[in-house]
């Protein structure tokens, strides 16, 4: 199935940004702590070292949401997949201070382009437990949010991307998800086109027999670098397999 809804971004009043900056490979111990954010938290934050504040457009976000995410650091489940470690920094885009106990949440396909709860619209049989590949964690102190998953792979009609949201004000529930809240920021996270293409003559990427879109095929991603939602990727090894961590800083318009 061809992702139609996404072949033009959805427009949105907000506006939102994109920092060009990465965080170190020492930021990436997960620390989601689970007190709710309180009024005071942003004005009292750090300022994101060397941040430079670019304004960009919020993304599309896609056919293939799902409520009720669950709040968990790692989202792979039993999916195979290159390991993926996300550091994704969260900071007020007047005044770059991070913001802590901000809710990032992201989703996106497995290695054969199929999401949970929507598996067989990339044209593959696989269990759908209607979970796999989606979660987020709150931001730590220094606005940090840390999510292990796997490289996503891709299906009819868009690049490989991860669609990812952020939330302030959530309440964590007994049931291991969030309620209330706040949206602020929806927006989509994209990868280095040489990369991926290593990525995807490796198994088991290449038993994707889906016609790849590539960056500068994709309707979405408008060339704009980390200003769009480009990781910063780090080879976690010498091949591939070993897979990579992805940096970036959200700006959000609080």
């Amino acid at each position: 199935m061809t992702d139609t809804s996404e072949a033009t971004p959805t427009p949105i009043g907000r506006r939102t940004v994109l920092i060009a900056t990465g965080a170190t490979a020492a930021a990436l111990a997960v620390t989601a702590a689970p007190e709710a954010p309180t009024a005071d938290a942003a004005e009292t934050a750090p300022v994101a070292a060397a941040a430079v504040c670019t304004l960009t457009k919020e993304m599309t976000e896609g056919p293939y949401y799902l409520d009720g995410a669950l709040v968990r650091a790692d989202i792979r489940e039993d999916k195979t997949g290159f390991r993926l470690n996300l550091a994704l920094t969260v900071v007020d885009d007047d005044t770059c201070a991070v913001i802590p106990n901000a809710l990032v949440e992201i989703w996106h396909c497995d290695a054969l382009g199929e999401y949970s709860g929507y598996v067989g619209n990339n044209g593959h049989n696989e269990p759908d437990n209607g979970t796999f590949l989606r979660g987020g964690v709150l931001t730590d102190s220094s606005g940090l949010a840390t999510i292990t998953t796997v490289y996503p792979g891709w299906y009819r009609g868009r690049c490989v991307h991860i669609h990812v949201k952020v939330h302030t004000g959530v309440t964590l529930t007994s049931d291991g998800s969030f309620t209330g809240g706040t949206e602020l920021h929806t927006g989509q996270l994209f990868f280095n086109e040489t990369i991926t293409a290593r990525v995807g003559a490796l198994s088991p990427y290449s038993t994707n027999t889906v016609t790849r879109t590539t960056l500068a095929q994709d309707s979405i991603y408008d060339e704009g670098g980390a200003a769009s939602g480009l990781l910063t990727l780090t080879a976690l090894g010498t091949s591939p397999s070993a897979g990579y961590t992805g940096t970036l800083t959200l700006g959000i318009e609080r």
